[in-house]
């Protein structure tokens, strides 16, 4: 065993430690706690030395796969390149230093800059004001149908408890409509992968509240119909919600305000540059159209007379409160970063890039892996498989072998329309010598599957850990080192 195999708890030697803390600065000694509050024995932690901690860390960390180390296709997720420099801004102290309860007089700047990024996004999208305030996009995805709501009981009109969701819907879209309240109606896609209106029409009455979307949609194809769909939805009085996951090939190009849509959320950490790996950190900021201001979530940004920007927290129509402040800044602030930095027309090349990158792999491999629809798409396509299904290599078996090629595995199993789907996206930033990297290891794992089946079938074989029992892992998680010391790990 390597040094840097050891796991931390491993390297522990009793007595060592790395670490003399100062005196406490308090005229009482923290020995002189309340009788109750202090500990009864030393918590069993490791027992290392400053260098021992640093090189584990250090180890661990080179271990970690990410954009910064490499390609990260990751469909429906736009794992894009995040810029140095909005890095560099989002620590300025004058930004780092700041504190959610510093009255509005201390801050005027960050709230211009709220205000002028809320317009940005307004021009992006074509709605007439964003609040900042959600947190992630599943949370904007809430905030929106909660707006939508209170559109609808404050015109009176409580029956509208249904919200249509096509098939092809990101999995948050139902889940967030049936926080809500919600009844989750499904309308059915064409073979051609794009909502049936023929299959919407009954489904519209005066119990709908609305439908969600995504356009371009999961399989990366965009809703042709949508002006279409629009008309109906709004014939029946039901209203228009876009999932921005997939805001990024639009950028600059279409606009969803344009398309009919009354409410959207974006993914700040998807379209506008901060990577989300890892479960975090998030910013789903909510666009309404005029109609819909009103009901936007408190607080919201107000100027007064002298222009001097404040806090309002007192909105009769307000659908709420939804977060403790106004938003995750760190994201806000990247995201403004990144707008301010491309200007109006880099904007526009974004789309259009993601898009070519994504055909151009989609082409590449479609003699290889089964394309179950073969038009053109946006910026993320779906292969059901490889070609060749003699062998029984799986979507899995293909995403464990990438990882020893040093490639991130792309989406897999989802959307559910395909039985082995594998969902790929390339983000604008990526070079051709990538992408033809990928390719060339997409291939050269096909002809594997055909002649040396096993040897994708047991991959990873290069990676720090090999094959999990991800069953086991998910029923029986080891949490902390103590219960690893304990349990019987082969």
């Amino acid at each position: 065993m390597k040094y840097y195999d050891k796991l931390i708890f491993e390297l522990s030697k009793e007595g060592r430690k790395g670490y003399t803390l100062p005196a406490n600065g308090w005229e009482t000694s923290l020995d002189e706690l309340p009788e109750g509050l202090g500990r009864k024995a030393a918590p069993a932690l490791p027992q290392v030395s400053e260098p021992d901690v640093v090189r584990h860390y250090t180890n661990l960390s080179q271990m970690n796969f990410g954009v910064d180390s490499g390609f990260y296709p990751l469909g429906s997720c736009t794992m894009k390149y995040n810029p140095r420099i909005s890095e560099e801004i989002a620590s300025m102290q004058d930004f780092a230093g700041l504190h959610p309860l510093q009255p509005a007089s201390s801050v005027q700047g960050v709230l211009r800059l709220y205000k002028e990024l809320s317009e940005a996004l307004s021009a992006i999208t074509g709605m007439a004001e964003f609040t900042l305030n959600p947190f992630a996009g599943a949370h904007g995805e809430l905030t929106g149908l909660m707006i939508m709501r209170s559109y609808h009981i404050a015109r009176g009109d409580y029956g509208r408890t249904r919200i249509i969701v096509p098939d092809s819907a990101h999995g948050t879209n139902p889940a967030s409509a049936a926080v809500c309240g919600l009844e989750v109606v499904q309308v059915k896609s064409r073979a051609d992968g794009l909502v049936d209106v023929e299959d919407l029409r009954p489904l519209l009455d005066e119990t709908v509240a609305g439908i969600m979307m995504t356009n371009p949609n999961t399989l990366g194809l965009f809703e042709k119909d949508i002006k279409e769909i629009a008309s109906l939805v709004h014939g029946c009085g039901g209203l228009l919600y876009y999932d921005g996951a997939n805001m990024n090939p639009l950028l600059g190009v279409v606009r969803p305000g344009d398309m009919g849509f009354d409410v959207m959320h974006l993914n700040l950490h998807k379209t506008f540059s901060t990577p989300h790996g890892g479960g975090g950190p998030g910013a789903g900021p909510v666009g309404v159209a005029a109609h819909l201001v009103p009901y936007l979530p408190v607080p919201r940004i107000v100027a007064d007379e002298d222009g001097q920007l404040g806090l309002d927290d007192d909105s009769a129509d307000a659908c709420g409160r939804i977060s403790g402040f106004m938003g995750n800044f760190g994201v806000l602030l990247r995201a403004y970063a990144y707008i301010l930095m491309l200007g109006r027309q880099n904007v526009r090349m974004a789309g259009p890039l993601a898009v070519l990158g994504a055909n151009y792999i989609k082409e590449s491999l479609r003699d290889c892996y089964r394309l179950p629809i073969s038009s053109v798409c946006k910026h993320e396509f779906v292969f059901d498989g490889l070609a060749d299904q003699e062998s029984g290599v799986t979507t899995l078996d293909v995403a464990k072998r990438l990882l020893d090629y040093g490639f991130h595995a792309p989406t897999i199993y989802f959307p559910l329309l395909f039985h082995q789907s594998i969902m790929i996206e390339p983000t604008e930033t990526e070079s051709k010598e990538t992408l033809d990297s990928f390719i060339e290891v997409m291939r050269k794992i096909a002809a594997e599957s055909a002649s040396e089946p096993e040897l994708v079938k047991s991959a990873p074989h290069s990676s720090p850990v090999g094959r999990l029992d991800e069953v086991r892992a998910a029923r029986q998680p080891v949490l902390t080192y103590r219960d690893y010391i304990d349990c019987s790990v082969k």
